[in-house]
C-alpha cells in the first residue's frame, strides 16, 4: 500500500509540472507574444492619441477603457509566467523589467502621484522583451557596455589634453570659446560633432592663427571618426556574439528537450517491462 501512494504522488508531482510546463510554453509561443506585440502597438497609439484634447474630449471614455482593457492582459501575463516558472520567473532579467513596467503601470495616478501618469508610456518599452530583434540588440548593447567605457576614457583623455592646449593657444584672444578649460572642451565638443565648427569656430582663429589647422585637424580626426568608429566596431562585435550565443542557446535547448524525451521513452518502457514482468509473474502463480 505504501508503494501504490508513493507512485500516486509520483504521478501527481509528474502531472503538476507538466502543468506548468505546458503552460509555460503556451504563455511564451509566437502566438501569444505576437499578440501581446500587437496590443503595446495599440496602447502606444492609444497614448498618443490622449495626448489630443480634441480626441480626449470626444473618445476619452472609450480610450480610458481600451487602455484599462490591454492593462488587464498585460497583469494576467504576469500573473500566468509567475504561476508558471514560479521562483524561476525573476532569474531573467527581461522578467524582472515586464514586472516592472506593469507595476508602475498599477501605481494610482490621482493626488499627488498624478505625475506618474505620464509613466504609462513606458508601456511601449515591453516592445523591447518581447520582439527578438530588438531584444538581441539591447542585450548587445549591454555586452559592449565595458569596450565602449573604454573607448569613452580615451575620448575624455583626447578631450582633456586638446582642452588645455586650446586653453593656452587661443584662450586671450578667443576668450568666448577657449578662455577656460569647461569652455574649451564645450567647444572641442562642438567640433567633434561637426556643427557650424569651420565657419563657427575654426575658420575665425585660423584668422588670427593661421597654423590653428594643426590643431583642428587631428582633432577631428581622432575624435569624429576614430574613436567613434571604434564604438561602431565594438557594438558590431558584440552584437555578432550574442547573435552567436542565442545559436548555441537554441541548439543547447533542443539537445535538452531531445534528451528528456529519450528519458521520457525509456521511463516508459522500463515502467512497459516492469508490468509485463509483474504480470507474468502473477500468470505464472
Amino acid at each position: 500500500m505504501a508503494v501504490d501512494v508513493s507512485e500516486a504522488a509520483s504521478v501527481t508531482s509528474s502531472g503538476g509540472a507538466a502543468w506548468r510546463r505546458n503552460l509555460g510554453e503556451w504563455i511564451e509561443s509566437k502566438r501569444v507574444r505576437g499578440v501581446i506585440t500587437a496590443l503595446i502597438l495599440i496602447n502606444a497609439v492609444v497614448l498618443g492619441i490622449e495626448t489630443s484634447a480634441g480626441a480626449r474630449e470626444s473618445i476619452g471614455v472609450v480610450l480610458t477603457n481600451v487602455n484599462q482593457v490591454i492593462l488587464a492582459v498585460f497583469v494576467a501575463e504576469i500573473l500566468i509566467k509567475l504561476v508558471a516558472f514560479g521562483p524561476r520567473f525573476f532569474k531573467s532579467g527581461w522578467n524582472i523589467f515586464d514586472f516592472l513596467i506593469v507595476g508602475i503601470s498599477l501605481v494610482p495616478t490621482s493626488g499627488p502621484l498624478a505625475i506618474l501618469r505620464t509613466l504609462r508610456i513606458l508601456r511601449v518599452l515591453r516592445l523591447l522583451s518581447t520582439v527578438k530583434r530588438l531584444r538581441m540588440l539591447v542585450e548587445s548593447l549591454m555586452q559592449a557596455l565595458p569596450g565602449i567605457g573604454w573607448t569613452a576614457a580615451l575620448l575624455l583623455m583626447m578631450f582633456y589634453i586638446f582642452g588645455v592646449m586650446g586653453t593656452e593657444l587661443f584662450g586671450q584672444r578667443f576668450p568666448e570659446w577657449f578662455g577656460t578649460l569647461g569652455r574649451s572642451i564645450y567647444s572641442l565638443f562642438q567640433i567633434m560633432t561637426l556643427e557650424s565648427w569651420s565657419m563657427g569656430i575654426a575658420r575665425p582663429v585660423m584668422a588670427e592663427y593661421p597654423y590653428a589647422w594643426v590643431f583642428f585637424v587631428p582633432f577631428i580626426l581622432i575624435s569624429s571618426f576614430m574613436v567613434l568608429n571604434l564604438f561602431i566596431a565594438i557594438i558590431v562585435s558584440a552584437t555578432q556574439e550574442v547573435h552567436e550565443m542565442e545559436i548555441r542557446g537554441e541548439r543547447e535547448a533542443q539537445e535538452q528537450q531531445a534528451h528528456a524525451e529519450r528519458e521520457e521513452m525509456l521511463d516508459l518502457l522500463r515502467s512497459m517491462n516492469a508490468r509485463m514482468e509483474e504480470l507474468e509473474r502473477r500468470l505464472g502463480r
